[in-house]
């Protein structure tokens, strides 16, 4: 029986590596991404070589669609055609981190709906289906005319708040940043059995907010601020102010995509939050390595399950759960 068999582009090459120790510890054998080269001509044009057979194989691509998108994005529909013309039987994209994805209606006129855009480029790239991990919009899976394993990082964040907030679950109250995540929040609240509040924000352009207001009471509550990306982090920042004018004793976020370009990490490091946890799944920059305040949970135990499972035919829904994530996190956040 084939292995599945892993090739990595340029956005993220330690997580691919992480995945691949964690398919050799699951097979017992060693599993290496596949030999490859993915390199650029003078012109910035992508040039793609594989050096291993591939023929009948299951493959999968791992790239997500970060910083440089259109760079990453062309680097990913590129290695799959490689791979389609050498026959491999399946190729699946793992993509961590979905670009474009906040482009997914026209809330203006004479806008694009870029993420269809980009769903109609990866169906007919030859790519089979897409594995992703918490879409901006879950209505995205229905662009694709291709099978979508959308994951979520809210049972690793719940086994995250469980073990760094052990004794005072009480204390705590998740926060949803705006009107538009409060079911991702909702959802996260009732996995740590916490309440919840909303930051309510109005922006008079993009980037730029005009007004914020707090609704529920979060006096002497530790806030935790959930969404799905963080690019600034201005209204990050703006919305741990004014919890904390709020009467909140301490603000913490969980955001699953750490885009923070810009000034992000510079405003967050000067922010009143206590702590930043993001997952790798954009593979963070020297600065955002750096920031002692900015915390990354990994998320290769989970894709690499994700991957096993799509291989032999079995649930990767099983992954939503709690209890079926905390063996595999087992030693990370250890049962107390």
């Amino acid at each position: 029986m084939n292995e599945p068999k892993l090739i990595a582009g340029n956005a993220n090459k330690p997580l691919a590596n992480s995945i691949a120790r964690r398919l050799t510890l699951h097979r017992g054998k060693m599993v290496k991404p596949v030999d490859a080269r993915v390199e650029r001509f003078n012109d910035q044009e992508i040039f793609v070589e594989v050096y291993e057979n591939v023929r009948g194989e299951d493959m999968y691509i791992l790239q997500p669609t970060s910083n440089p998108a259109n760079d990453n994005l062309m680097e990913l529909l590129i290695i799959a055609d490689a791979l389609k013309r050498s026959s491999a039987a399946r190729i699946t994209a793992v993509m961590p981190y979905f670009g474009y994805a906040r482009q997914d209606r026209r809330a203006k006129a004479r806008t694009p709906i870029s993420a269809k855009l980009v769903a109609n480029l990866i169906s007919e790239s030859g790519i089979d289906r897409v594995l992703t991990m918490d879409l901006h919009a879950t209505q995205i899976q229905g662009f694709f005319d291709i099978p979508v394993d959308n994951l979520y990082a809210a049972p690793i964040f719940a086994l995250d708040m469980l073990h760094q907030f052990k004794g005072r679950l009480d204390e705590v109250m998740v926060v949803s940043p705006d009107v538009g995540g409060v079911a991702r929040a909702r959802e996260l609240a009732k996995r740590i059995g916490a309440p919840l509040s909303i930051v309510d924000k109005r922006r008079e352009k993009a980037g730029e907010i005009s007004e914020m207001t707090v609704i529920g009471d979060v006096r002497g509550k530790a806030c935790i601020i959930v969404d799905d990306i963080c690019d600034t982090a201005g209204t990050l920042c703006k919305a741990a102010e004014v919890l904390i004018e709020a009467g909140a004793t301490e603000v913490h976020s969980y955001i699953t995509h750490g885009v923070l370009s810009g000034p992000a990490v510079e405003r967050i490091s000067n922010s009143v939050m206590k702590s930043l946890v993001i997952t790798d799944s954009i593979q963070p920059t020297d600065a955002v390595s750096a920031c002692p305040n900015i915390r990354i949970v990994p998320t290769a135990p989970m894709f690499a399950q994700a991957i096993l499972n799509t291989w032999n035919g079995t649930s990767v829904s099983s992954l939503f759960d709690m209890e079926t994530l905390a063996p595999i996190y087992d030693g990370l956040y250890p049962a107390e």
